[in-house]
């Protein structure tokens, strides 16, 4: 288990070494350029996720596209999503959809949790979970909870389906009962959803690539405004989904977010 950390602080340290970073200098020397403390840094990294800033960016700057000897573009993420890798198992795995027809009359429980990715919403229908978001400010996020669900009752408390996906942020989901997500969506996004789930914990896809997975090749741009829809940060793994050329790319939640998530799961799953 993680020692408790504050996870704004992780994010800026994340933000100032990407900004610093430059692949022809030492990673000493780019930790000088973006004037934090080395030691203190590495420290902070070891309690967090287990290894040294060090690594953590090593394997960051390993996701930019590398030259194959036939001089074409090829990616690491591209190589790791064609291992048969009994190790790296998928969401899919252990988490189940069921749409939500109707939320006329729904109850929806939630609770305002810490986590090691910051502070997130969480919610639950007696289905399973309805929505999870990570926020800064409480009234604002709760905002979003009832816009989204106009015609709920809403109920701040804890229950057995929250307890059990928040286990996700903890352990290495193998290790977990399967769990149910309960929420609206269009088919299209329901078909895009589903297949991030299929994404293998530690490993990446591209947006043309679950375009691909879904039978519309040629929907890439639509495919990425389903993702951006996305209602349940984390269990639906949007954050495992890059641009073609390796770059992390945007993220509903914060970029530098999605940086640490990706890089989390990387060293999780090892």
């Amino acid at each position: 288990m993680q020692k408790e950390i504050d996870f704004n602080e992780i994010m800026q340290k994340i933000k100032l070494l990407q900004k610093s970073f430059n692949p022809k200098i030492s990673f000493e020397k780019t930790v000088e350029n973006a004037a934090l403390d080395l030691i203190k840094l590495q420290e902070l990294f070891n309690n967090w996720i287990g290894v040294s800033a060090e690594e953590f960016f090593t394997y960051i700057h390993t996701l930019n596209p590398i030259k194959t000897t036939q001089n074409q573009q090829k990616t690491l993420f591209a190589v790791a999503e064609k291992e048969k890798s009994l190790q790296r198992k998928s969401f899919e795995d252990f988490i189940a959809i069921k749409p939500l027809l109707t939320e006329e009359n729904i109850k929806i429980n939630y609770s305002f949790v810490s986590s090691i990715f910051g502070d997130i919403l969480i919610a639950s229908t007696e289905k399973g979970i309805c929505f999870l978001d990570f926020y800064a400010e409480k009234e604002k996020v709760f905002t979003a909870l009832k816009e989204s669900f106009p015609h709920a009752v809403f109920q701040e408390k804890s229950d057995v389906s929250q307890q059990n996906a928040l286990l996700f942020f903890q352990e290495n989901p193998e290790k977990l009962n399967k769990i149910t997500l309960h929420f609206k969506g269009t088919d299209f996004q329901l078909k895009v959803w589903k297949s991030l789930l299929e994404i293998p914990t530690g490993k990446l896809s591209t947006y043309g690539n679950i375009a691909k997975k879904i039978n519309k090749p040629k929907a890439s741009r639509a495919v990425g405004t389903a993702i951006g829809k996305n209602p349940i940060a984390f269990l639906i793994p949007c954050h495992r989904v890059v641009q073609q050329s390796g770059k992390i790319g945007g993220y509903k939640w914060n970029p530098v977010r999605k940086t640490a998530l990706i890089g989390w799961e990387n060293f999780q799953v090892k």
